[in-house]
């Protein structure tokens, strides 16, 4: 039986994580959970898979935590705050951390967890953005196992089962063209929170979602690719994939190419990071390539989908660079999410925000250059949003 720590426990891969615990108790176990807020649901958890410690990172919840699982018993260990996940991401005998935080917020749990010799299933590809030059060290350091927990890096790692050393010759990342992918270019400054917010073919979180919308989700993925499998970023490709059922594609040095296919379920690459390397027999829906009918492919719009271009820039810059790509992409959705600025403006704002920083790139940062560019970025969109306003309102 593996013991499990799980960041992000009441999102939406923490969620689908318990579920693949609750259907298989006798081959993983629960030591750890954590989430942002959500108390109700962190209480709920904690009462059903009985962890040895948990944390919500919001301190201010942890009165109404406590009281919410007042009569368990035993009581599990229960902190707050960042501190409190770090712990948590640290604690104990877990074997594997399923890394489900969104965002830049999941790197100093990952680096406590890889630091506790404790393997990672890598659902926060913020982690490697951000911090890729400093994960990958410690890595190899602490001779942990970094298993990518998304459908496209899970895709590429099982495709790569029993290929020889230098096999690898590209890199395929498939992308539904999400939620905007029917829509014409010129309909997409109509766009609204709600219309984002509705994937054609996924459950996953809002931030994702609207990701997926402006292909960020698919830029960082090839960012992440590079960090992951070593590759350059000239041979690392996007195809638009409508239908998700080919996950991504390897090619390797004789020109054959393989592929991962399955219906878009996130348990599939969730539980292949969490048993690797073993395969679980499931009781879920088989793939049907009758019903799945025709599987087509098309190029992505770059004109449509500024981001991706983007991201590609970042990743070749290096550095610090790909840290301030990913934290101005998240303020600025976050705004985007908020309502304060157009669908439109997000890749504006975060070119703006890279523009500002390729004097000051770092291509050796340390983990303080890596946090403290992050926080330069968040507050330069913020800066950056209110010139756009203001342009609005002149």
């Amino acid at each position: 039986m593996k013991a499990i720590t799980l960041l992000g426990s009441t999102g939406s891969i923490g969620t689908q994580t318990l579920d693949i615990v609750n259907d298989h108790p006798d081959k993983f176990r629960i030591v750890g959970l954590a989430a942002r807020r959500n108390v109700t649901l962190l209480a709920e958890q904690i009462r059903t898979f009985r962890p040895q410690i948990a944390a919500i990172c919001d301190e201010t919840k942890l009165p109404e935590l406590k009281a919410a699982i007042a009569n368990l018993d035993p009581q599990p260990i229960l902190l707050a705050g960042e501190s409190g996940v770090v712990e948590v991401a640290r604690y104990g005998d877990s074997e594997t951390v399923v890394t489900g935080i969104v965002g830049c917020a999941g790197l100093l749990p990952t680096l406590a967890a890889i630091k506790a010799g404790k393997d990672i299933a890598l659902a926060n590809k913020e982690t490697l953005i951000a911090g890729g030059p400093v994960v990958n060290p410690l890595i190899q350091e602490y001779g942990v196992k970094l298993l990518p927990a998304d459908s496209e890096h899970s895709a590429i790692f099982q495709c790569l089962q029993g290929v020889p050393e230098k096999g690898l010759r590209r890199i395929i990342l498939t992308a539904s063209g999400g939620a905007f992918r029917d829509w014409p270019v010129e309909k997409l400054a109509e766009v609204k929170v709600a219309d984002a917010i509705k994937h054609p073919n996924w459950s996953m979180g809002r931030k994702i979602t609207v990701d997926s919308a402006t292909m960020m989700n698919k830029g960082l993925e090839v960012i992440e690719a590079h960090f992951l499998f070593g590759l350059d970023y000239d041979n690392i490709d996007i195809v638009i994939h409508p239908q998700s059922i080919i996950h991504s594609l390897i090619e390797l040095q004789d020109t054959s190419v393989l592929a991962q296919l399955g219906w878009p379920d996130m348990r599939l690459p969730l539980l292949y990071a969490m048993s690797w390397p073993e395969r679980i027999y499931t009781d879920w829906e088989q793939l049907d390539l009758v019903k799945a009918g025709n599987l087509t492919f098309k190029a992505p719009d770059n004109h449509k989908y500024p981001c991706m271009s983007l991201a590609y820039a970042a990743g070749r810059a290096g550095g610090t660079m790909p840290a301030v790509l990913n934290a101005a992409n998240e303020q600025a959705v976050a705004l985007f999410l908020d309502e304060k600025i157009g669908f439109l403006d997000i890749p504006k704002v975060i070119e703006s925000v890279c523009d500002r920083h390729q004097t000051d790139n770092s291509q050796n940062p340390s983990l303080d250059d890596i946090i403290a560019v992050d926080q330069w970025a968040r507050q330069e969109v913020l800066a950056v949003k209110t010139k756009l306003n203001q342009t609005v309102t002149v």
